[in-house]
């Protein structure tokens, strides 16, 4: 799944935001904290523009089980491995749209990372699972933090990035964060060669009894232009067996490769396409990889 700029929802099922950020020595100014270096106004903004997702918000407590951390260990792998491109070698990252935090987990074992997301309930969610991670509030189109990192990381959040604009500014904050030789690896759940209407399901239970089960649907309702709809049914159980059913209605960005890679170059990067690797019963995602010269 691609979970609004905040962590995964076009394909839930993948198997488909340190100590403080106080100004370091890696970049930022003296005496700023990065916790206040973002523009709140647009946040504001960014919040009545685009619709607010039940699982982002009031369903987000269910987000362990409804996409387990477990589920991501092969496609982070994946990732660090193109991270690892940096040159030199890359130390700090920053995950725009981190979500729950499900590729952190894996990712903070090599990486010091730095995790981005809009939804203060997904950031919450991920504190709980990476409390070694710093963690901030953002939009990754306006997010300026002062301080750049070895390499950026943007998983299938992006794919709420609905209008080429969004996505020339999704770029443009990842190349301010990139600092000289390091990369930029963007991972959309689909591109327009290989979008195809699927259904997928999935969930697991809690040792204390409660459960999620969810069903989504995508869709291409006007294929002539750059988005796709996606609804998510979810069943969720609480310890006294009461379950409550919740629909939510989610919107991505469709856009072809060509058009990603001359983003991603257009903004300063040398772009290109990888690929992935997986043993997943799916087709391959392509990851895009930035390299900042």
């Amino acid at each position: 799944m691609a979970w609004l700029n905040g962590g995964t929802a076009p394909g839930i099922n993948r198997a488909p935001p340190i100590a403080s950020v106080a100004a370091r020595s890696t970049g930022a100014e003296p005496g700023i904290r990065l916790e206040q270096v973002t523009e709140l106004a647009d946040q504001d903004r960014d919040r009545v523009a685009h619709p607010r997702h039940r699982l982002y918000g009031e369903l987000a407590s269910w987000w362990p089980l409804i996409s387990p951390p477990e589920e991501y260990a092969e496609e982070a792998a994946f990732a660090a491995s193109l991270l690892r491109t940096a040159n030199p070698p890359a130390r700090t990252v920053l995950e725009l749209g981190s979500g729950g935090g499900n590729n952190a987990f894996h990712l903070k074992n090599e990486f010091e990372m730095t995790l981005v997301d809009l939804s203060d309930e997904m950031l919450r969610v991920s504190r709980q699972l990476n409390p070694d991670c710093d963690h901030l509030r953002g939009d990754m189109r306006t997010l300026r933090l002062g301080r750049s990192f070895d390499a950026v990381f943007v998983h299938d959040a992006i794919d709420y990035m609905i209008t080429e604009a969004d996505l020339r500014d999704a770029a443009g904050t990842a190349y301010e964060h990139c600092r000289q030789g390091g990369v930029a690896v963007l991972v959309p759940d689909n591109i327009a060669e290989n979008f195809e209407p699927s259904t997928d399901y999935g969930g697991q239970d809690a040792p204390d009894g409660r459960g999620a089960r969810y069903l989504s649907w995508s869709s291409d309702p006007d294929p002539t232009d750059t988005r796709t709809h996606a609804d998510y049914a979810f069943l969720l159980r609480e310890t006294d067996g009461v379950v409550e059913v919740v629909h939510d209605t989610h919107e991505f960005g469709l856009f072809p490769r060509a058009l990603w890679l001359r983003v991603l170059s257009d903004v300063g990067f040398r772009a290109r396409s990888v690929a992935e690797v997986t043993t997943e019963n799916r087709p391959p995602r392509e990851f895009f990889v930035g390299t900042r010269v």
